[in-house]
Order: C-alpha cells, then structure tokens, then sequence
C-alpha cells in the first residue's frame, strides 16, 4: 500500500522536535535523526506511520519512549527523588532534587527558584536554596481535579558565576495510589459458571504493581485468595452463585489495605474460555447458562487483521462445548476469538498470543572469523531459513560495547514485540520484550495474563457486519506527486497546459494536461528536502492568466504519549555510565575538527510597524501581537533562526532558540499552524513556507497561553495553514512550491585498521556498526563485518529482519575483545 513513511523525533512537551520522510522500498526502510550538542536531556519519543495510517487514528502508529542524556553540553546534573502523602482528598509531594555537576560535586547553598506544572496548569512557585549536600527540598499539592495527572517541576538554579541553568524534572505521579481492576474472560460475569477473572494494578505512574488479598462474599466468608505474579497481573477463576456480591479485600506493598467489588454477575449467558498454555494446540469451551441450551446455534470466529483463521458452528444443546485448534492453523501474533450469537450479535470476546515456529526465520551464525582483539577485524557470515529451506531477507545489524552501553532487555526494541505484539495492542504494554526473552510456561502465562486485561479494538464488530467501514480520509501514498487545480474566473480549465520545473536541487521540466475537472498531477517524483519547484499553467489557447490551487495535507497532530508510564525521572542519572564513557568519544572528535558545536548569536533587536496576520491560529485572534513579521521579509532567508535575528523586536537567539528580552532565560514558545513544537524547531521550517510570524511577549497577549505563555510566544502561520507542501504565487499562471522531499539517510561511519590505513588516534566508540541492510540472498546467505573499537569489553552482536514472506527472525550473539 503506501510506499512512503514519516518518522518524527517528539520531546516530553508533546512537541515536535524532528521530521523525515522515507522512501519505502519492498517494505524497508532506514533514516537517522542528527542530534545537536543543544538538545537538552530527555525523554523522547520516535513515532512512526504512514499517510494511509492515519484513517485509523493514532492508537496504532509506532509509538516509542526513548532516553537522550546530554553530558557533553551540560553543567547541571539533577537526581530526584518523590515522597508522596495524603491529606483528605488532597495528595501532597516532596520532591527532593539533587543538584551536581559532571564530575559528581554538588552545589551548594545555590539559589533555586521553581515553578510545578500539573496537566499545563501552573499549581507551585517559589525560591529555595541547596544545602551542603547540594540538595533543594520542594513542596507542592494537588488538589483532585488535578489527580492521576502528570506534569513538570521547572527548576533554576543559579551558578556561582551568576549563570542561570534551567532543569525540567518529569513528575510522573503524585500519589501512591494503586488502581485494581477484575476484568472476566469473554467480557461478562455470569451466574454459575466458573470463570477466570484477571487482575490489572497499577500504580499512579502508570506501572504494573503486584498485590495480594482474598476474595469474600457478601457475608465476610472467604471465597478463594488472590495474588498477582507478574507487573500487577494474574488471574483466579469464581463460580459466581445466585444473589451474591463479590469484594476483593486488597493489601498493598506498603502495608495498607482497600477493598474492591467485583464486577455484578449476569443472570444467565454466555462465556468463552481459552487454555492457551498448550504449545501444540489452543483449546476453547463454550459455557452457556442452563436457560439458553435451547439449540439456537453460535459460531465462534478467530480472525487477525481482518483475515479469518477459524469459524466453528455449534447448537447449543448442553451447557459446555469445547472445540480444539492445531496452532499451526492459526498466525503468529495476536488472535482475536469472537462468540457470536444466533442472531450474529457479538456476545464474548477473548485474545490469544499464538507463536508459531513457521513464522519464525532461523538464523545460523557462523562466527569463527570473529577478533577479539582492540581494533581486530571481526566478520560474520548467516545463513536464514525457515521451514529448513533457505530465504531472501533483509536484515539489520547493530553492534555495541555492551560494557558501555548496558542492553536493557525488557525494553529495548524487538523486531517480534513490535510487529506481532505492541503493533495490535491500543495502549500502554510495560516491557513488551519480556514476552520473547524465555520460551516457557511461566513465560507464557504472563503473556496470556496480558492478553486477559490488555483492552483491544481494532475494529468494531457492529461496523463489519453493517458493511461500515473507517472514513478513509487520507489515501495510501504510492509515491511523491504534486497536484492541484487550474481554474479561470472560478470555473476549471478543462485541457489547460501544465509544466512542471525544478529550480533547486536539481533542474528538470515535466508537462501534463489538466481533465474537464481542471486537475493536474505530477506523480512518481523522487527529490531530497532542498528541492523547489516552479508550476506554470496555461489555457488551452495559452492564455497565462489563470488561477492554480495546489492540494496539500495537512500534518498530523502530535497526541499525548500512550507510553508515558517508560518516561524516566532521572533520564541522565540512568545514562550516566554512557555519557561518560561517550565524553572521551567526543573529545576525540573534536581535537581532530570531525564534530559541529552550536554557535550562539548575539542579541539584535529593532522595531517594525505592525501588520495583520491572516490565517492565524494566534488565540487572541489573527494579528493581535505585539509584532507581526510576514512572507515578503523571509523571501531571502536560508535558514530560519539565522535570518529572524535582529528582524523580531525584543526576541533575541542563543544557538538558533528565541527567547524574549522580558524572559531572557526561558525559551519562546513556538506554535506551528496552531501545533505547539519545540524551541528549537525553527531550522526545521522553511522560510519560504511562511505566511506570518507573530510575537507575543506582553502579559495581555500571553496571559491566554498560561504557563506556556511564560517565555513569550512566536505564533507561526504557513501559507496553507499546516501541511507538508506550500506554496507562493507570484504572478498569474505561476506558483513557486516547496514540498517536504526523502531525507538522506547518512552512512555510518565505521573506520578501517588494515595494514594500510592504520591509525594511532583512539577510537572510543561506544556503538561499533550498524548496517540496516544486510540482503540474505536466493541461498539465505549475507555477511558482515567491521573493525573493533579501541576498548576492551563484551560486545553485543543483535542482527534481526524479515524475509520475502513476512516471517520475523532475531539473533543476538556476544564476544569479549581484551
């Protein structure tokens, strides 16, 4: 379907940081993000889709929290610490946060003033100063409407040398409270039929937290104890009897103690049972109420992404039915078993996980022509099978000192977590790779355990069988194309002449006609993001003086992290290790000139008369700004940051950031076509792309943006109002354009150590190799290999892909160097 993807670098505002654009070829793809020395630390999401994806909303799209530390750039290093406590319906929160520097010495007695930021509602300012041990206590409430919400401590600390630093601390919780749900496999409780109910604790970050207790009846008696094993899931089974009510007595880790009822039975029903814990087949009972074994007849469906697998007919004659599935049948992945009734109402529903070894890609490693020598040459050759005959597949190839770079195996990516797991599940999964690390029955009862209280829909049944399907807003992009209308007096230009013209990156003309509608498109266009593009339109008599609207999408909203619960508190505490170890990385490139720093340009400031915004999404309304910057003082502009300075009253640029002259040491916020993104957003703009720049720095017109107000805004209006393409007319007839095109994906660089291109210059690269296209050919064979690092260690060989087929394989291999 779509041949193109759209990666996008987020940071922990929801902002937008970066944006690529990939070119998908037999449905591989790679790219990179190139990460500035000015990027603060963070928890940073890479999101992932394509046009055709965003019919079904955001749920679905390749969402992933990751860490970016910073030390190389940074002076201030922060560890806080949460101490949660309650007052009535009031949580209170100490936060104790710990001030040092890269070096590990604390600052002491430094003034710290704070602002607390719940769900962009500021709830706590203040002034406070570190003691000897460098640490700085604060206090701050929330009161309930503000529960389970998340949100920010804004800290700066002064230096010695007078320097204000800026930390954003994440706060991910403020309170202890853990939420317990029972939730009844197939959907329903229903009276006298034995049951399992699974259990879901979380705590306020978000996390799975086990617990333990008793369930008891209406009279105190105990029914049967309870227990969860594993991130706060489990499951027991009820027979629910007649006229009885369900309370979990829960106790908490803490000691404390809180009871929860248990769903109300349903008089009579249908339940759907699954033991998944087989590894050769999956086994299904239909249990049914003794007042419906009246032989109407139910069908049980499994289906996957839309395919069914399995339909099984049943009369329902006695109470229990069981059916028995081969897992052969059935695909790897998640599988979706639906008990319809007779009348093909959808009455239970019931997930499983199946993996199945023919979907597996096996991968056979021949490592005897490894080094385990500093600077050794180290090759590997594979041969991928599956079925024990050989495939054509692409794989991709990442080697690390795992001595620096220590592997997180519940979290880091897999290529099986990701596409048979996390890709079908709406929601937050805590440690998806867990699932894959262990093939047993341990292993496999916590996934099932998942797959109990994990909520799923990918489509809604009552749409299937009423023929409704999704609004198909946004359609699959086979390729890059330019289109539009070409119309004259407002009526189209049927046969009217077309011609298309490169003018940057590259020259090339292409002509089309426009149909009777008067459209015109220009398809299968390959350029990078430097390249613009002239449209000249004519009538069919040539006459020039026509008007051409050119079609463009608008972007794609950045919505609130699903995985919010992986956002990491201490991001540089946690990375520490790595950072350092990468600081001799980055001293070695520097002394040999082979890395770029930031350089910050000095304050200009001048005045202009204002001028109104049209198409503003200023909140104030359109062109209620303290000035107004529009397209024809940006029509020289290269880059964008660069050629604002000194053309924006008041707002001055530290390394291509703006912040205000009012707040000198808070970042602008930057809002793009009504879409907040990141300070440092600009240079990802093209000034050519802008109708209006709007700058609000007074307290009447940031007072309408709170918090977020507090630095100034720069409201920035694109010629379309928000979409990938824009353009400029400039004379009848002709429209100059600028589309956003591939980004060139840069090679990694891996250095060479043989007998004549030896080096004497360290080399402390922490990631060793990467190759994202490593071709299993028509025998199953590749190869690979690079030159060891300069370091002794272990390190981490994952080589992953997938072949011709869909199949999924994953290999991971270490070895020392000394």
């Amino acid at each position: 379907m779509s041949k193109i993807l759209y990666v996008e670098l987020i940071n922990e505002k929801d902002s937008l940081k970066r944006q690529i654009k990939l070119p998908i070829m037999g449905g591989i793809t790679w790219g990179d993000f190139k990460l500035t020395d000015s990027l603060g630390e963070g928890n940073y999401r890479i999101r992932a889709y394509t046009n055709y994806m965003r019919n079904y909303g955001t749920d679905f799209f390749f969402d992933k929290t990751i860490k970016i530390g910073n030390s190389w750039a940074n002076k201030v290093f922060t560890v806080t610490d949460y101490k949660f406590t309650k007052d009535n319906n009031t949580d209170k929160v100490a936060a104790n946060i710990h001030f040092e520097d890269k070096t590990g010495v604390a600052y002491k007695e430094n003034d710290v003033s704070y602002e607390v930021q719940l769900d962009f509602k500021t709830v706590a300012k203040g002034k406070t100063k570190t003691d000897l041990q460098g640490n700085a206590l604060i206090n701050f409430e929330s009161n309930q409407s503000l529960t389970g919400k998340k949100g920010k401590i804004l800290a700066t600390i002064t230096l010695d040398n007078k320097q204000k630093i800026v930390k954003a601390i994440p706060i991910t919780s403020t309170s202890n409270d853990v939420d317990v749900q029972f939730l009844p496999e197939g959907g329903n409780l229903i009276e006298e039929l034995p049951q399992k109910i699974a259990i879901k604790a979380i705590n306020g970050t978000g996390k799975g937290e086990d617990i333990n207790g008793k369930i008891v009846d209406e009279t105190g008696a105990e029914i049967t104890s309870i227990a969860t094993t594993y991130l706060g899931m489990g499951n027991f089974t009820l027979n629910a009897q007649p006229g009885k009510t369900y309370t979990a007595k829960i106790k908490f880790k803490d000691g404390s103690q809180k009871d929860f009822k248990l769903p109300i039975a349903q008089k009579s029903g249908y339940a759907l049972t699954i033991n998944n814990l087989d590894t050769g087949k999956v086994s299904i009972k239909l249990l049914a109420s003794a007042s419906l074994t009246n032989s109407d007849e139910l069908k049980i469906v499994a289906q996957q992404g839309g395919n069914i697998y399995y339909v099984s007919k049943a009369k329902v004659d006695k109470q229990v039915l069981s059916a028995i599935i081969p897992r052969s049948k059935l695909p790897s992945g998640i599988v979706q078993f639906t008990l319809f009734s007779a009348s093909n109402q959808p009455v239970a529903e019931r997930l499983i996980f199946n993996k199945s070894k023919l979907d597996v890609i096996d991968l056979k490693l021949n490592t005897s022509a490894i080094s385990g020598e500093k600077k050794g040459k180290s090759a590997f050759t594979f041969d991928a099978l599956n079925q024990q005959k050989p495939v054509i597949g692409s794989f991709s190839v990442s080697v690390t000192n795992a001595s620096k770079v220590m592997p997180d195996e519940d979290n880091e990516s897999n290529i099986f977590a990701t596409l048979w797991l996390t890709s079908d599940l709406a929601g937050y999964v805590e440690k998806p790779n867990h699932y894959f690390l262990k093939d047993d029955v341990k292993t496999a009862q916590e996934l099932d355990n998942l797959m109990l209280t994990q909520g799923w829909r990918r489509f809604l049944w009552r749409n299937v069988l009423n023929n409704v399907g999704p609004a198909i807003t946004y359609q699959p992009e086979k390729t890059t194309s330019i289109s539009g209308v070409v119309k004259k007096g407002g009526k189209p230009v049927p046969n009217g002449k077309v011609m298309l013209m490169s003018t940057k990156g590259g020259f090339f003309v292409i002509d089309t006609v426009t149909n009777a509608e008067g459209k015109f498109n220009f398809d299968n266009l390959v350029f990078n993001d430097s390249t613009k593009f002239v449209v000249q339109a004519r009538t069919k008599a040539d006459r020039k003086f026509v008007e051409i609207t050119i079609d463009a999408v608008p972007y794609q909203i950045v919505a609130k992290n699903k995985n919010s619960a992986d956002i990491d508190v201490n991001v540089n505490n946690s990375l520490m290790k790595y950072i350092k170890e990468s600081d001799n990385y980055f001293n070695e490139m520097t002394r040999l000139g082979l890395l770029e720093r930031t350089i910050k340009l000095d304050e200009v400031v001048i005045t202009e008369k204002k001028i109104v915004a049209k198409n503003s999404a200023n909140l104030n309304g359109a062109g209620n700004a303290d000035f107004v910057l529009n397209a024809k003082d940006l029509f020289t502009c290269v880059q964008l940051s660069q050629c604002l300075s000194g053309r924006l009253p008041f707002v001055l640029f530290k390394g291509g950031i703006p912040y205000s002259t009012r707040s000198p040491n808070t970042p602008m916020t930057i809002v793009l076509d009504g879409m907040q993104v990141e300070s440092d957003f600009l240079d990802n703009i093209n000034p050519n792309d802008i109708e209006t720049i709007e700058v609000l720095r007074s307290a009447g017109n940031t007072a309408i943006y709170g918090s977020q107000g507090g630095g100034g805004v720069l409201i920035i209006t694109t010629k379309r109002g928000g979409s990938e393409i824009s353009y400029n007319s400039y004379t009848p007839g002709v429209v100059v354009i600028n589309k956003k095109g591939f980004s060139t994906s840069r090679d990694f660089y891996s250095p060479k150590y043989d007998a004549q291109t030896s080096s004497a210059k360290a080399d402390y690269r922490s990631t060793i190799y990467w190759n994202p296209q490593v071709v299993a050919d028509k025998d199953g064979k590749a190869k690979f290999d690079f030159y060891n690092a300069d370091e002794a260690g272990t390190y981490r060989v994952v080589l992953e892909g997938v072949d011709a087929e869909g199949h999924l394989g994953r290999k991971i291999f270490t070895y020392e160097v000394k």
